[in-house]
């Protein structure tokens, strides 16, 4: 969309910005999620639960170079291009912190809107690995501590027989070689990256797995010890190295973004995680406690005085994939995303943020069917898999209360006593949109109400 001389004029210091942040658990769809809110808000004829865009007060909506010169922008126009042109495909995840910026013209409200004016609103947007995030929990450990809660949990992960029996060689003397150490950080990050692959959440350090130009640096060369290794100088010497982690990459890390952001968005895939089983689902639960007291004002420590006053003021936690269920079942899947916030959620509501689960698709893949069965019709959805074959696929009937999940995966069951969840990977449909049609999509226009609407 062009911009025209009515828009710019105004464009000002003093016009309010707000920043929210996006980020995901386990390949929960980022850069579709922003790629597909920032088109929807450019082309506004699918979003009538935005109230502003329905009753016309958002007048225009545009892009603008983004205010901060050393962060990569987003590159929204490569990715929808990806989605929406004639082979379209899903788009490749980003790696790194990206931002873009959208800006709105908003005619007032109410009796008096018109003799107020129009104004103008910045949006920044901010999409951040949610690997790095998880990180926070590392800052309020010590090496032994962190050593200690990872070797309890890894054993039925992908990679962690190698990586336990390479511990298991190690000799327990004063000796120590750098090539020693780099080869067990690497079957350490082979092994995240496995488990990551496999629908877990909880992976840290999180920078191991998305290292960047730290690639091979000392601040990404360890890995965790039993108590007998920790004695070692090898123990010393990681231990050093995780204190520097956290002090040179994530204190940095929240001190220029994190610590800027109004409103956040963290995507989860709970289907996938259902799929994988009990402790997929309760790692995920995990993960989404500590990613939301992340965002509790008035934390102690050193994020709160890093922070000051500052918080978050809205937190929308979105189970993404909705469209690879028939709509029967969405309800069920807000409520098992719900119930796994529960208790972190009531902490943060307590102290004032505002929190929101919901159930979402940011680009809908399939159209919904019914497949026949003798003993009757199944609701199913209908899509494109990635090979460009045709398929309906119903994936098990999620249970109408939540704690048929939650409890034996809290109990630490290894697998459904009586269900099986099947996934599937459906490739983006061919679109044929209207003129005035963001990309079709699933309640995105209800999540930006809850994110920006008051603003609006």
């Amino acid at each position: 969309m062009g911009i025209g001389s009515d828009m710019m004029e105004g464009l000002g210091l003093s016009d309010p910005v707000i920043r929210i942040g996006v980020t995901g658990l386990s390949r929960a769809g980022k850069t579709v999620f922003i790629t597909s809110l920032v088109a929807n808000l450019l082309e506004r004829g699918r979003m009538s639960s935005l109230r502003a865009a329905a009753d016309g007060r958002l007048k225009a909506v545009w892009l603008q170079p983004q205010p901060d010169d050393t962060i990569p922008r987003f590159d929204f126009e490569r990715h929808l291009a990806a989605m929406t042109g004639p082979d379209p495909h899903w788009p490749d995840g980003t790696r790194h912190v990206s931002q873009l910026r959208l800006s709105m013209r908003l005619q007032g409200g109410g009796m008096f809107g018109g003799l107020r004016g129009a104004r103008n609103l910045h949006v920044d947007i901010v999409d951040y690995p949610g690997e790095w995030l998880l990180d926070l929990r590392l800052m309020e450990r010590d090496f032994a501590q962190w050593s200690a809660e990872v070797l309890d949990r890894i054993a039925d992960r992908p990679g962690a027989d190698r990586f336990l029996a390479a511990l298991d060689a190690l000799p327990r003397d004063d000796g120590f070689t750098e090539p020693q150490a780099q080869q067990l950080a690497d079957i350490y990050t082979a092994h995240l990256n496995a488990a990551r692959d496999a629908g877990w959440s909880d992976c840290t350090p999180g920078r191991f797995l998305i290292p960047g130009e730290l690639a091979g640096s000392p601040a990404l060369t360890f890995a965790p010890l039993t108590p007998d290794l920790q004695a070692t100088r090898l123990g010393r010497e990681f231990r050093r190295r995780f204190d520097a982690y956290k002090s040179r990459v994530i204190r940095p890390f929240f001190r220029d973004h994190f610590a800027r952001i109004d409103r956040q968005v963290v995507l989860v895939d709970i289907l996938g995680a259902i799929h994988q089983g009990p402790r997929a689902v309760e790692d995920m639960r995990r993960a989404m406690a500590d990613i939301l007291s992340a965002f509790r004002p008035g934390r102690a420590g050193w994020l709160g005085q890093l922070l000051g006053t500052r918080r978050v003021e809205r937190i929308l936690f979105a189970a993404t994939k909705a469209d690879h269920l028939h709509h029967t079942q969405h309800n069920r899947l807000t409520a098992i995303l719900s119930a796994m916030l529960r208790e972190a959620r009531d902490r943060a509501d307590f102290q004032g943020a505002r929190t929101e689960a919901m159930a979402i698709a940011a680009l809908r893949a399939t159209t919904e069917d019914m497949i026949a069965q003798p003993d009757g019709d199944l609701p199913a959805v209908r899509g494109r898999l990635l090979d460009g074959r045709q398929a309906a696929f119903f994936p098990g009937e999620l249970p109408a209360d939540p704690a048929v999940l939650l409890h034996p995966a809290r109990q630490g069951a290894q697998s459904w006593l009586d269900a099986d969840y099947a996934i599937m990977n459906f490739a983006p449909a061919p679109l044929t949109t209207r003129p005035g049609d963001g990309p079709p999509h699933i309640r995105l226009d209800r999540a930006a109400e809850f994110l920006i609407g008051d603003r609006l």
